[in-house]
C-alpha cells in the first residue's frame, strides 16, 4: 500500500534527501541468498509491426546483409546482449497463430491478416524453423507461446511433438521440411492473456482449459517442458488466487504482465516535461508492490515455492511515432526508457526467490525496444545499453543492499525512489545504481560488511545536455548517437567504503574486487 503523506514528508525532510548524499550498506557476505536467474534479462518478439519482419528477419534474398535471412547487424548486437530466453510468437498474435501455416516451402505458406496489430498481411515466412534456428544459432532458450484462444488441444500437442520428438509422423514431417534432429524446447506457455485478447475467459474457466491443454503437452525423448499458465494483468490479484487454488499440478510457472502506461494518455516517447518523466517513473516502480502482492498469494497456496512467477511482458508504452501505423507500436527510446529499465531490473533482482523470468516488450521496433531498424540501418537504444551493462547480474548470487527509503512524490501522487540499487556476486561484486533526479547529482557512500575494495571500475549511461533535455536524449538513424555507455571514474575508495557521485538522470554499474 502507498505510504501516507505524513510519512512521505518525513522521508523527504531527512538529511540524506536534503544533502544529496545517501549511505548504502552492501552485505556482500550474506549467506543463503538466491541466484539472479539469467532469464530475468529475457526478451519478447511478437509478430507485431516490424519486430519480426525487417527487425529480425529480412529473408535470404534481401539486400540487407543477412545470415540465412536473419539481419547480420542484429545477430551481432543480440550476441553482445547475451539474451538468455526469447518468447514467441506473441502476445495477442499467439492465440490466432496456427503453427502449421508457418512450416514447409515458403511459396506454399498461407497468408493471414494480423487483425490484432494494424491489419498487416502476415505471410508466415518466419515460422517454427526460422524461430528455433535463430535461437539455436545464438544460444537462446526458446519460449513458445501456445494458441489456446483459437487453437485446439490437438494442434498444440502436435506442435510440441513436431518440435521435440525424435520419431513419429510429426518428426517425419519436420525432417521433410529440412530438420531431422529435434530441437530442445523448454518453455511452453499455455495461452496468453486469456483474460483478454487470448479468449476473454474467467479465471475459473481458464483454470480448466489450462489443465486440459497442459496434459497433452508431452515430454518427448528427454525434452522436459516447463509449462507456464497465462497469469494476471497488473493488479488482478483474484486471477492469481483462482489459478493457484485450482491448478495444483502439471504447472511450473505463472505469468504476469505489467506495462508502464497511462491508458488515458500515453504521451509522446520523446516530447515530455519533468512532471511527465517523474509520473512515468512512479508508475514503473509500482511493479515492486505488484510483484510482492502476487508473490504473497502464491506463498499462501504454494508455501514450498514449487511454482515460479514469470513477468513475461513488461516495459514502457507510449504513443507511436508520427506517421507510423498505430497498430505497429513503433516508438522511440530515450534516457527515460533507460531509467525505467534500470530501476525495474534493480527491483526484479531482489525478488528472484520466486520471480524466475522477465521478458521486456519487445526486442526490435516495438514498444521499449532494444534495437530499431530501417532498411540497412540499425540503432542501439538506451534500453539496449542498460541490458548490456546489467548482464553481469545474470546467474550471479543476489547481494542484499540497505537503501534509505527516501521516497519522492510525482505530480500524479505516485512514489518513486530517490535512488535505485541492486547488487550481485559472481566472479566479482557488481553494483548497479540509478539516480532518477533530473537536476541533482547524488553522492552515494557504499559501505561493505568486510570487503576492502582493491580495484573498482565502472560504466555510466547518461544523456546529452542538461536537465530534462538530457533525459529526452535518444539515438536515431543517420548516425545520431546521444546515449552510449562510457567509462565511469567518479568514485573514491577508503577502507570499507566506496564513495560514488552519480550525475543527474544517470545509470552506473560498478565492478568491485
Amino acid at each position: 500500500m502507498r505510504r501516507t503523506l505524513t510519512t512521505l514528508i518525513a522521508a523527504l525532510l531527512t538529511g540524506a534527501a536534503l544533502s544529496g548524499q545517501v549511505k548504502v550498506a552492501v552485505h556482500e557476505n550474506a549467506t543463503g541468498q538466491p541466484v539472479i536467474p539469467k532469464e530475468i534479462y529475457g526478451q519478447f518478439a511478437e509478430h507485431l509491426g516490424r519486430c519480426i519482419y525487417d527487425g529480425i528477419w529480412v529473408g535470404k534474398d534481401s539486400p540487407v546483409p543477412n545470415i540465412d535471412g536473419y539481419r547480420k547487424d542484429l545477430v551481432e548486437a543480440i550476441r553482445d546482449l547475451k539474451v538468455p530466453v526469447l518468447r514467441w510468437p506473441g502476445g495477442c498474435f499467439a492465440d490466432e497463430y496456427h503453427w502449421m501455416d508457418g512450416i514447409g516451402p515458403l511459396k506454399d505458406r498461407p497468408k493471414m491478416i494480423n487483425s490484432n496489430w494494424g491489419g498487416t498481411v502476415e505471410d508466415n515466412s518466419f515460422g517454427t524453423h526460422e524461430f528455433l534456428n535463430f535461437c539455436e544459432m545464438l544460444g537462446i532458450e526458446p519460449y513458445i507461446s501456445g494458441n489456446v484462444g483459437s487453437g485446439s488441444v490437438e494442434e498444440l500437442a502436435k506442435w510440441v511433438e513436431y518440435m521435440t520428438a525424435e520419431g513419429g509422423t510429426m518428426a517425419e514431417k519436420r525432417a521433410a521440411n529440412g530438420r531431422e534432429k529435434p530441437w530442445k524446447v523448454k518453455y511452453i506457455g499455455i495461452g496468453n492473456e486469456s483474460w483478454g485478447c487470448g479468449g476473454n475467459m474467467t479465471p475459473e474457466f481458464y483454470s480448466d482449459q489450462y489443465k486440459r491443454y497442459a496434459i497433452y503437452c508431452r515430454n518427448y525423448d528427454g525434452n522436459r517442458l516447463y509449462k507456464v499458465a497465462s497469469g494476471a494483468s497488473d493488479y488482478d490479484y483474484n486471477w492469481t488466487k483462482v489459478l493457484m487454488r485450482n491448478v495444483k499440478s502439471d504447472i511450473s510457472g505463472l505469468s504476469l504482465h505489467y506495462y508502464t502506461v497511462d491508458w488515458n494518455k500515453k504521451g509522446s516517447a520523446t516530447e515530455f516535461n519533468a512532471d511527465d518523466y517523474y509520473n512515468v517513473l512512479g508508475k514503473a516502480v509500482e511493479i515492486d508492490e505488484v510483484i510482492k502482492n502476487h508473490i504473497a498469494i502464491m506463498d499462501l497456496y504454494d508455501p514450498r515455492g514449487r511454482i515460479d512467477l514469470l513477468l513475461d511482458e513488461w516495459g514502457t508504452w507510449f504513443d507511436v511515432e508520427p506517421g507510423t501505423n498505430p497498430g505497429h507500436l513503433y516508438q522511440q527510446n530515450t534516457m527515460r526508457d533507460a531509467m525505467v529499465a534500470a530501476m525495474s531490473l534493480n527491483i526484479f533482482n531482489k525478488h528472484t526467490a520466486r520471480l524466475k523470468m522477465a521478458n521486456i516488450a519487445q526486442m526490435v521496433n516495438v514498444l521499449q525496444s532494444m534495437i530499431l531498424t530501417k532498411g540497412s540501418e540499425i540503432v542501439l537504444t538506451p534500453t539496449y545499453h542498460v541490458f548490456r551493462m546489467f548482464n553481469v547480474h545474470q546467474d550471479a548470487v543476489s547481494v542484499p543492499v540497505d537503501v534509505p527509503d527516501d521516497g519522492q512524490v510525482s505530480p500524479s501522487g505516485r512514489i518513486y525512489p530517490e535512488l535505485s540499487v541492486s547488487a550481485s556476486k559472481g566472479e566479482a561484486l557488481h553494483i548497479s545504481l540509478a539516480n532518477p533526479s533530473v537536476d541533482k547529482p547524488k553522492t552515494v557512500e557504499l559501505e561493505f560488511d568486510a570487503l576492502k575494495p582493491k580495484a573498482v571500475s565502472g560504466e555510466i549511461l547518461v544523456g546529452k545536455g542538461k536537465g530534462i533535455e538530457a533525459v529526452k536524449s535518444h539515438n536515431d538513424y543517420d548516425g545520431k548517437v546521444e546515449v552510449a555507455p562510457a567509462p565511469f571514474k567518479d568514485f573514491k575508495t577508503t577502507g570499507k567504503t566506496v564513495k560514488v557521485t552519480l550525475p543527474p538522470a544517470s545509470v552506473v554499474v560498478l565492478e568491485v574486487k
